[in-house]
């Protein structure tokens, strides 16, 4: 079996990403910062329906090594792309207008652009920088590599222009808007605030419980050693993408449906039979089913997190439902996640669903400690059989937030 894809310490990162740096542009010193993808233990495509999930912060970090410029020129470099890049940020733009900006550099010089559109830089702050990039999130993978590289950006231009705002909570979600609007805007990615929050509002041995209608959480303990389980999480491999337009229409059915029903969201839908038999298209009828059933799973996960016994077999049967109805009703799982959750279940998990977007990317399974490398087996056994591509796998125990690491 593929071995369990580990993170990198802090000191590994930063010593990548500064080694990058100066082999790139030359010498100079460098502050480093890193954030973490994330994994969404349930409520899924909830986010952008004012709903709520329920996701933690996996240990794999990206790292960005940045240091100031005297003008307003960004150079970036990547452990992951060839070559380098040069930006000039009074040039960026949305994405469809003059001053786009193509492929991975669009999720840096964007959060330039959101904190300065936002109005959190003070006058004469915003300098340009170089910057070099290295991760150990799985790219592609639908954990939110996105996201992580955006955070640790932020992160790093906070300290850079001495914003302070990653110094408490409510500025850490002034961060996560700028992140989201850079995503939106300047990279095309309609995604909602699901995975930014997790990267920069997350705790150590944590779920964060995000309510996506006013931006409110709750930090809900997610110890799972001393509960006896380990988190599987088990990247199919397949192509996983959020700009090919299939998110962007999931998106654009709920908000029809949201106007068909004369509510601001999908979450303000109490009466589901009534509501449902209001919508005449059966697909949209079908994607508000999961949206409000899966709110409804998240509040019942958070539930059984924080009860006694049998909370183990409640949370499984809530993942499996979780995954049905992503594949039934909201129609984003694909052969490879039904098949890892199929086999991850009948070698003894306790529960397991896709996570993430969907067409592609991941699935989770909760396990019992030790069994982990067992279960990855007989999945990657199960891929084999099947012909598709061999899966990866990592444990993801609930980890800390984006911060300053060097």
């Amino acid at each position: 079996m593929s071995a369990l894809l580990t993170a990198w310490s802090d000191a590994e990162g930063a010593a990548r990403t500064r080694d990058l740096l100066i082999r790139s542009f030359g010498p100079g010193d460098a502050e480093v910062s890193a954030a973490p993808g994330r994994v969404n233990l349930i409520g899924e495509h909830t986010d952008y329906n004012g709903g709520l999930c329920l996701p933690l912060a996996l240990p794999h970090r990206t790292f960005v090594a940045l240091r100031p410029r005297s003008d307003r020129t960004v150079r970036l470099v990547s452990g992951q792309e060839e070559g380098t890049r040069e930006v000039d940020l009074d040039a960026v733009g949305p994405a469809g207008s003059r001053g786009e900006v193509t492929g991975w550099p669009a999720y840096v010089v964007g959060v330039a652009w959101a904190l300065e559109a936002e109005g959190l830089v003070p006058e004469g702050r915003a300098t340009g920088f170089d910057v070099a990039v290295d991760s150990c999130v799985p790219y592609g993978a639908g954990l939110s590599s996105s996201a992580a590289l955006e955070c640790a950006v932020a992160v790093a231009l906070d300290d850079l222009w001495g914003l302070g705002l990653a110094a408490d909570d409510a500025g850490r979600a002034r961060l996560a808007a700028a992140c989201v609007r850079a995503e939106n805007e300047v990279a095309g990615a309609p995604t909602g605030g699901m995975d930014q929050s997790a990267s920069l509002r997350a705790r150590d041995g944590h779920a964060l419980l995000l309510d996506c209608r006013d931006g409110a959480t709750r930090q809900v303990p997610f110890d799972l050693a001393a509960a006896g389980l380990e988190l599987l999480v088990m990247d199919t491999r397949a192509p996983h993408a959020l700009v090919d337009g299939q998110y962007a229409a999931r998106r654009e059915s709920c908000e029809r449906a949201a106007r068909e029903l004369a509510v601001t969201t999908l979450r303000e839908v109490t009466d589901l039979d009534g509501s449902l038999a209001r919508l005449e298209d059966p697909v949209v009828r079908r994607r508000v089913r999961h949206v409000v059933t899966e709110i409804e799973r998240v509040e019942r996960f958070v539930e059984a997190l924080t009860a006694g016994d049998g909370r183990t077999e409640t949370l499984g049967a809530l993942m499996a439902a979780s995954h049905a109805s992503l594949r039934e009703d909201y129609e984003v799982s694909s052969p490879e996640l039904d098949l890892a959750v199929e086999a991850a279940t009948a070698a003894g998990a306790h529960g397991a669903r896709m996570t993430g977007g969907g067409f592609g990317g991941s699935a989770i399974a909760l396990v019992p400690a030790g069994s982990a490398e067992r279960v990855a087996a007989e999945v990657e056994q199960a891929f084999s059989d099947a012909g598709f591509a061999a899966p990866a796998f990592l444990l993801a125990p609930a980890s800390a937030p984006a911060a300053r690491v060097g």
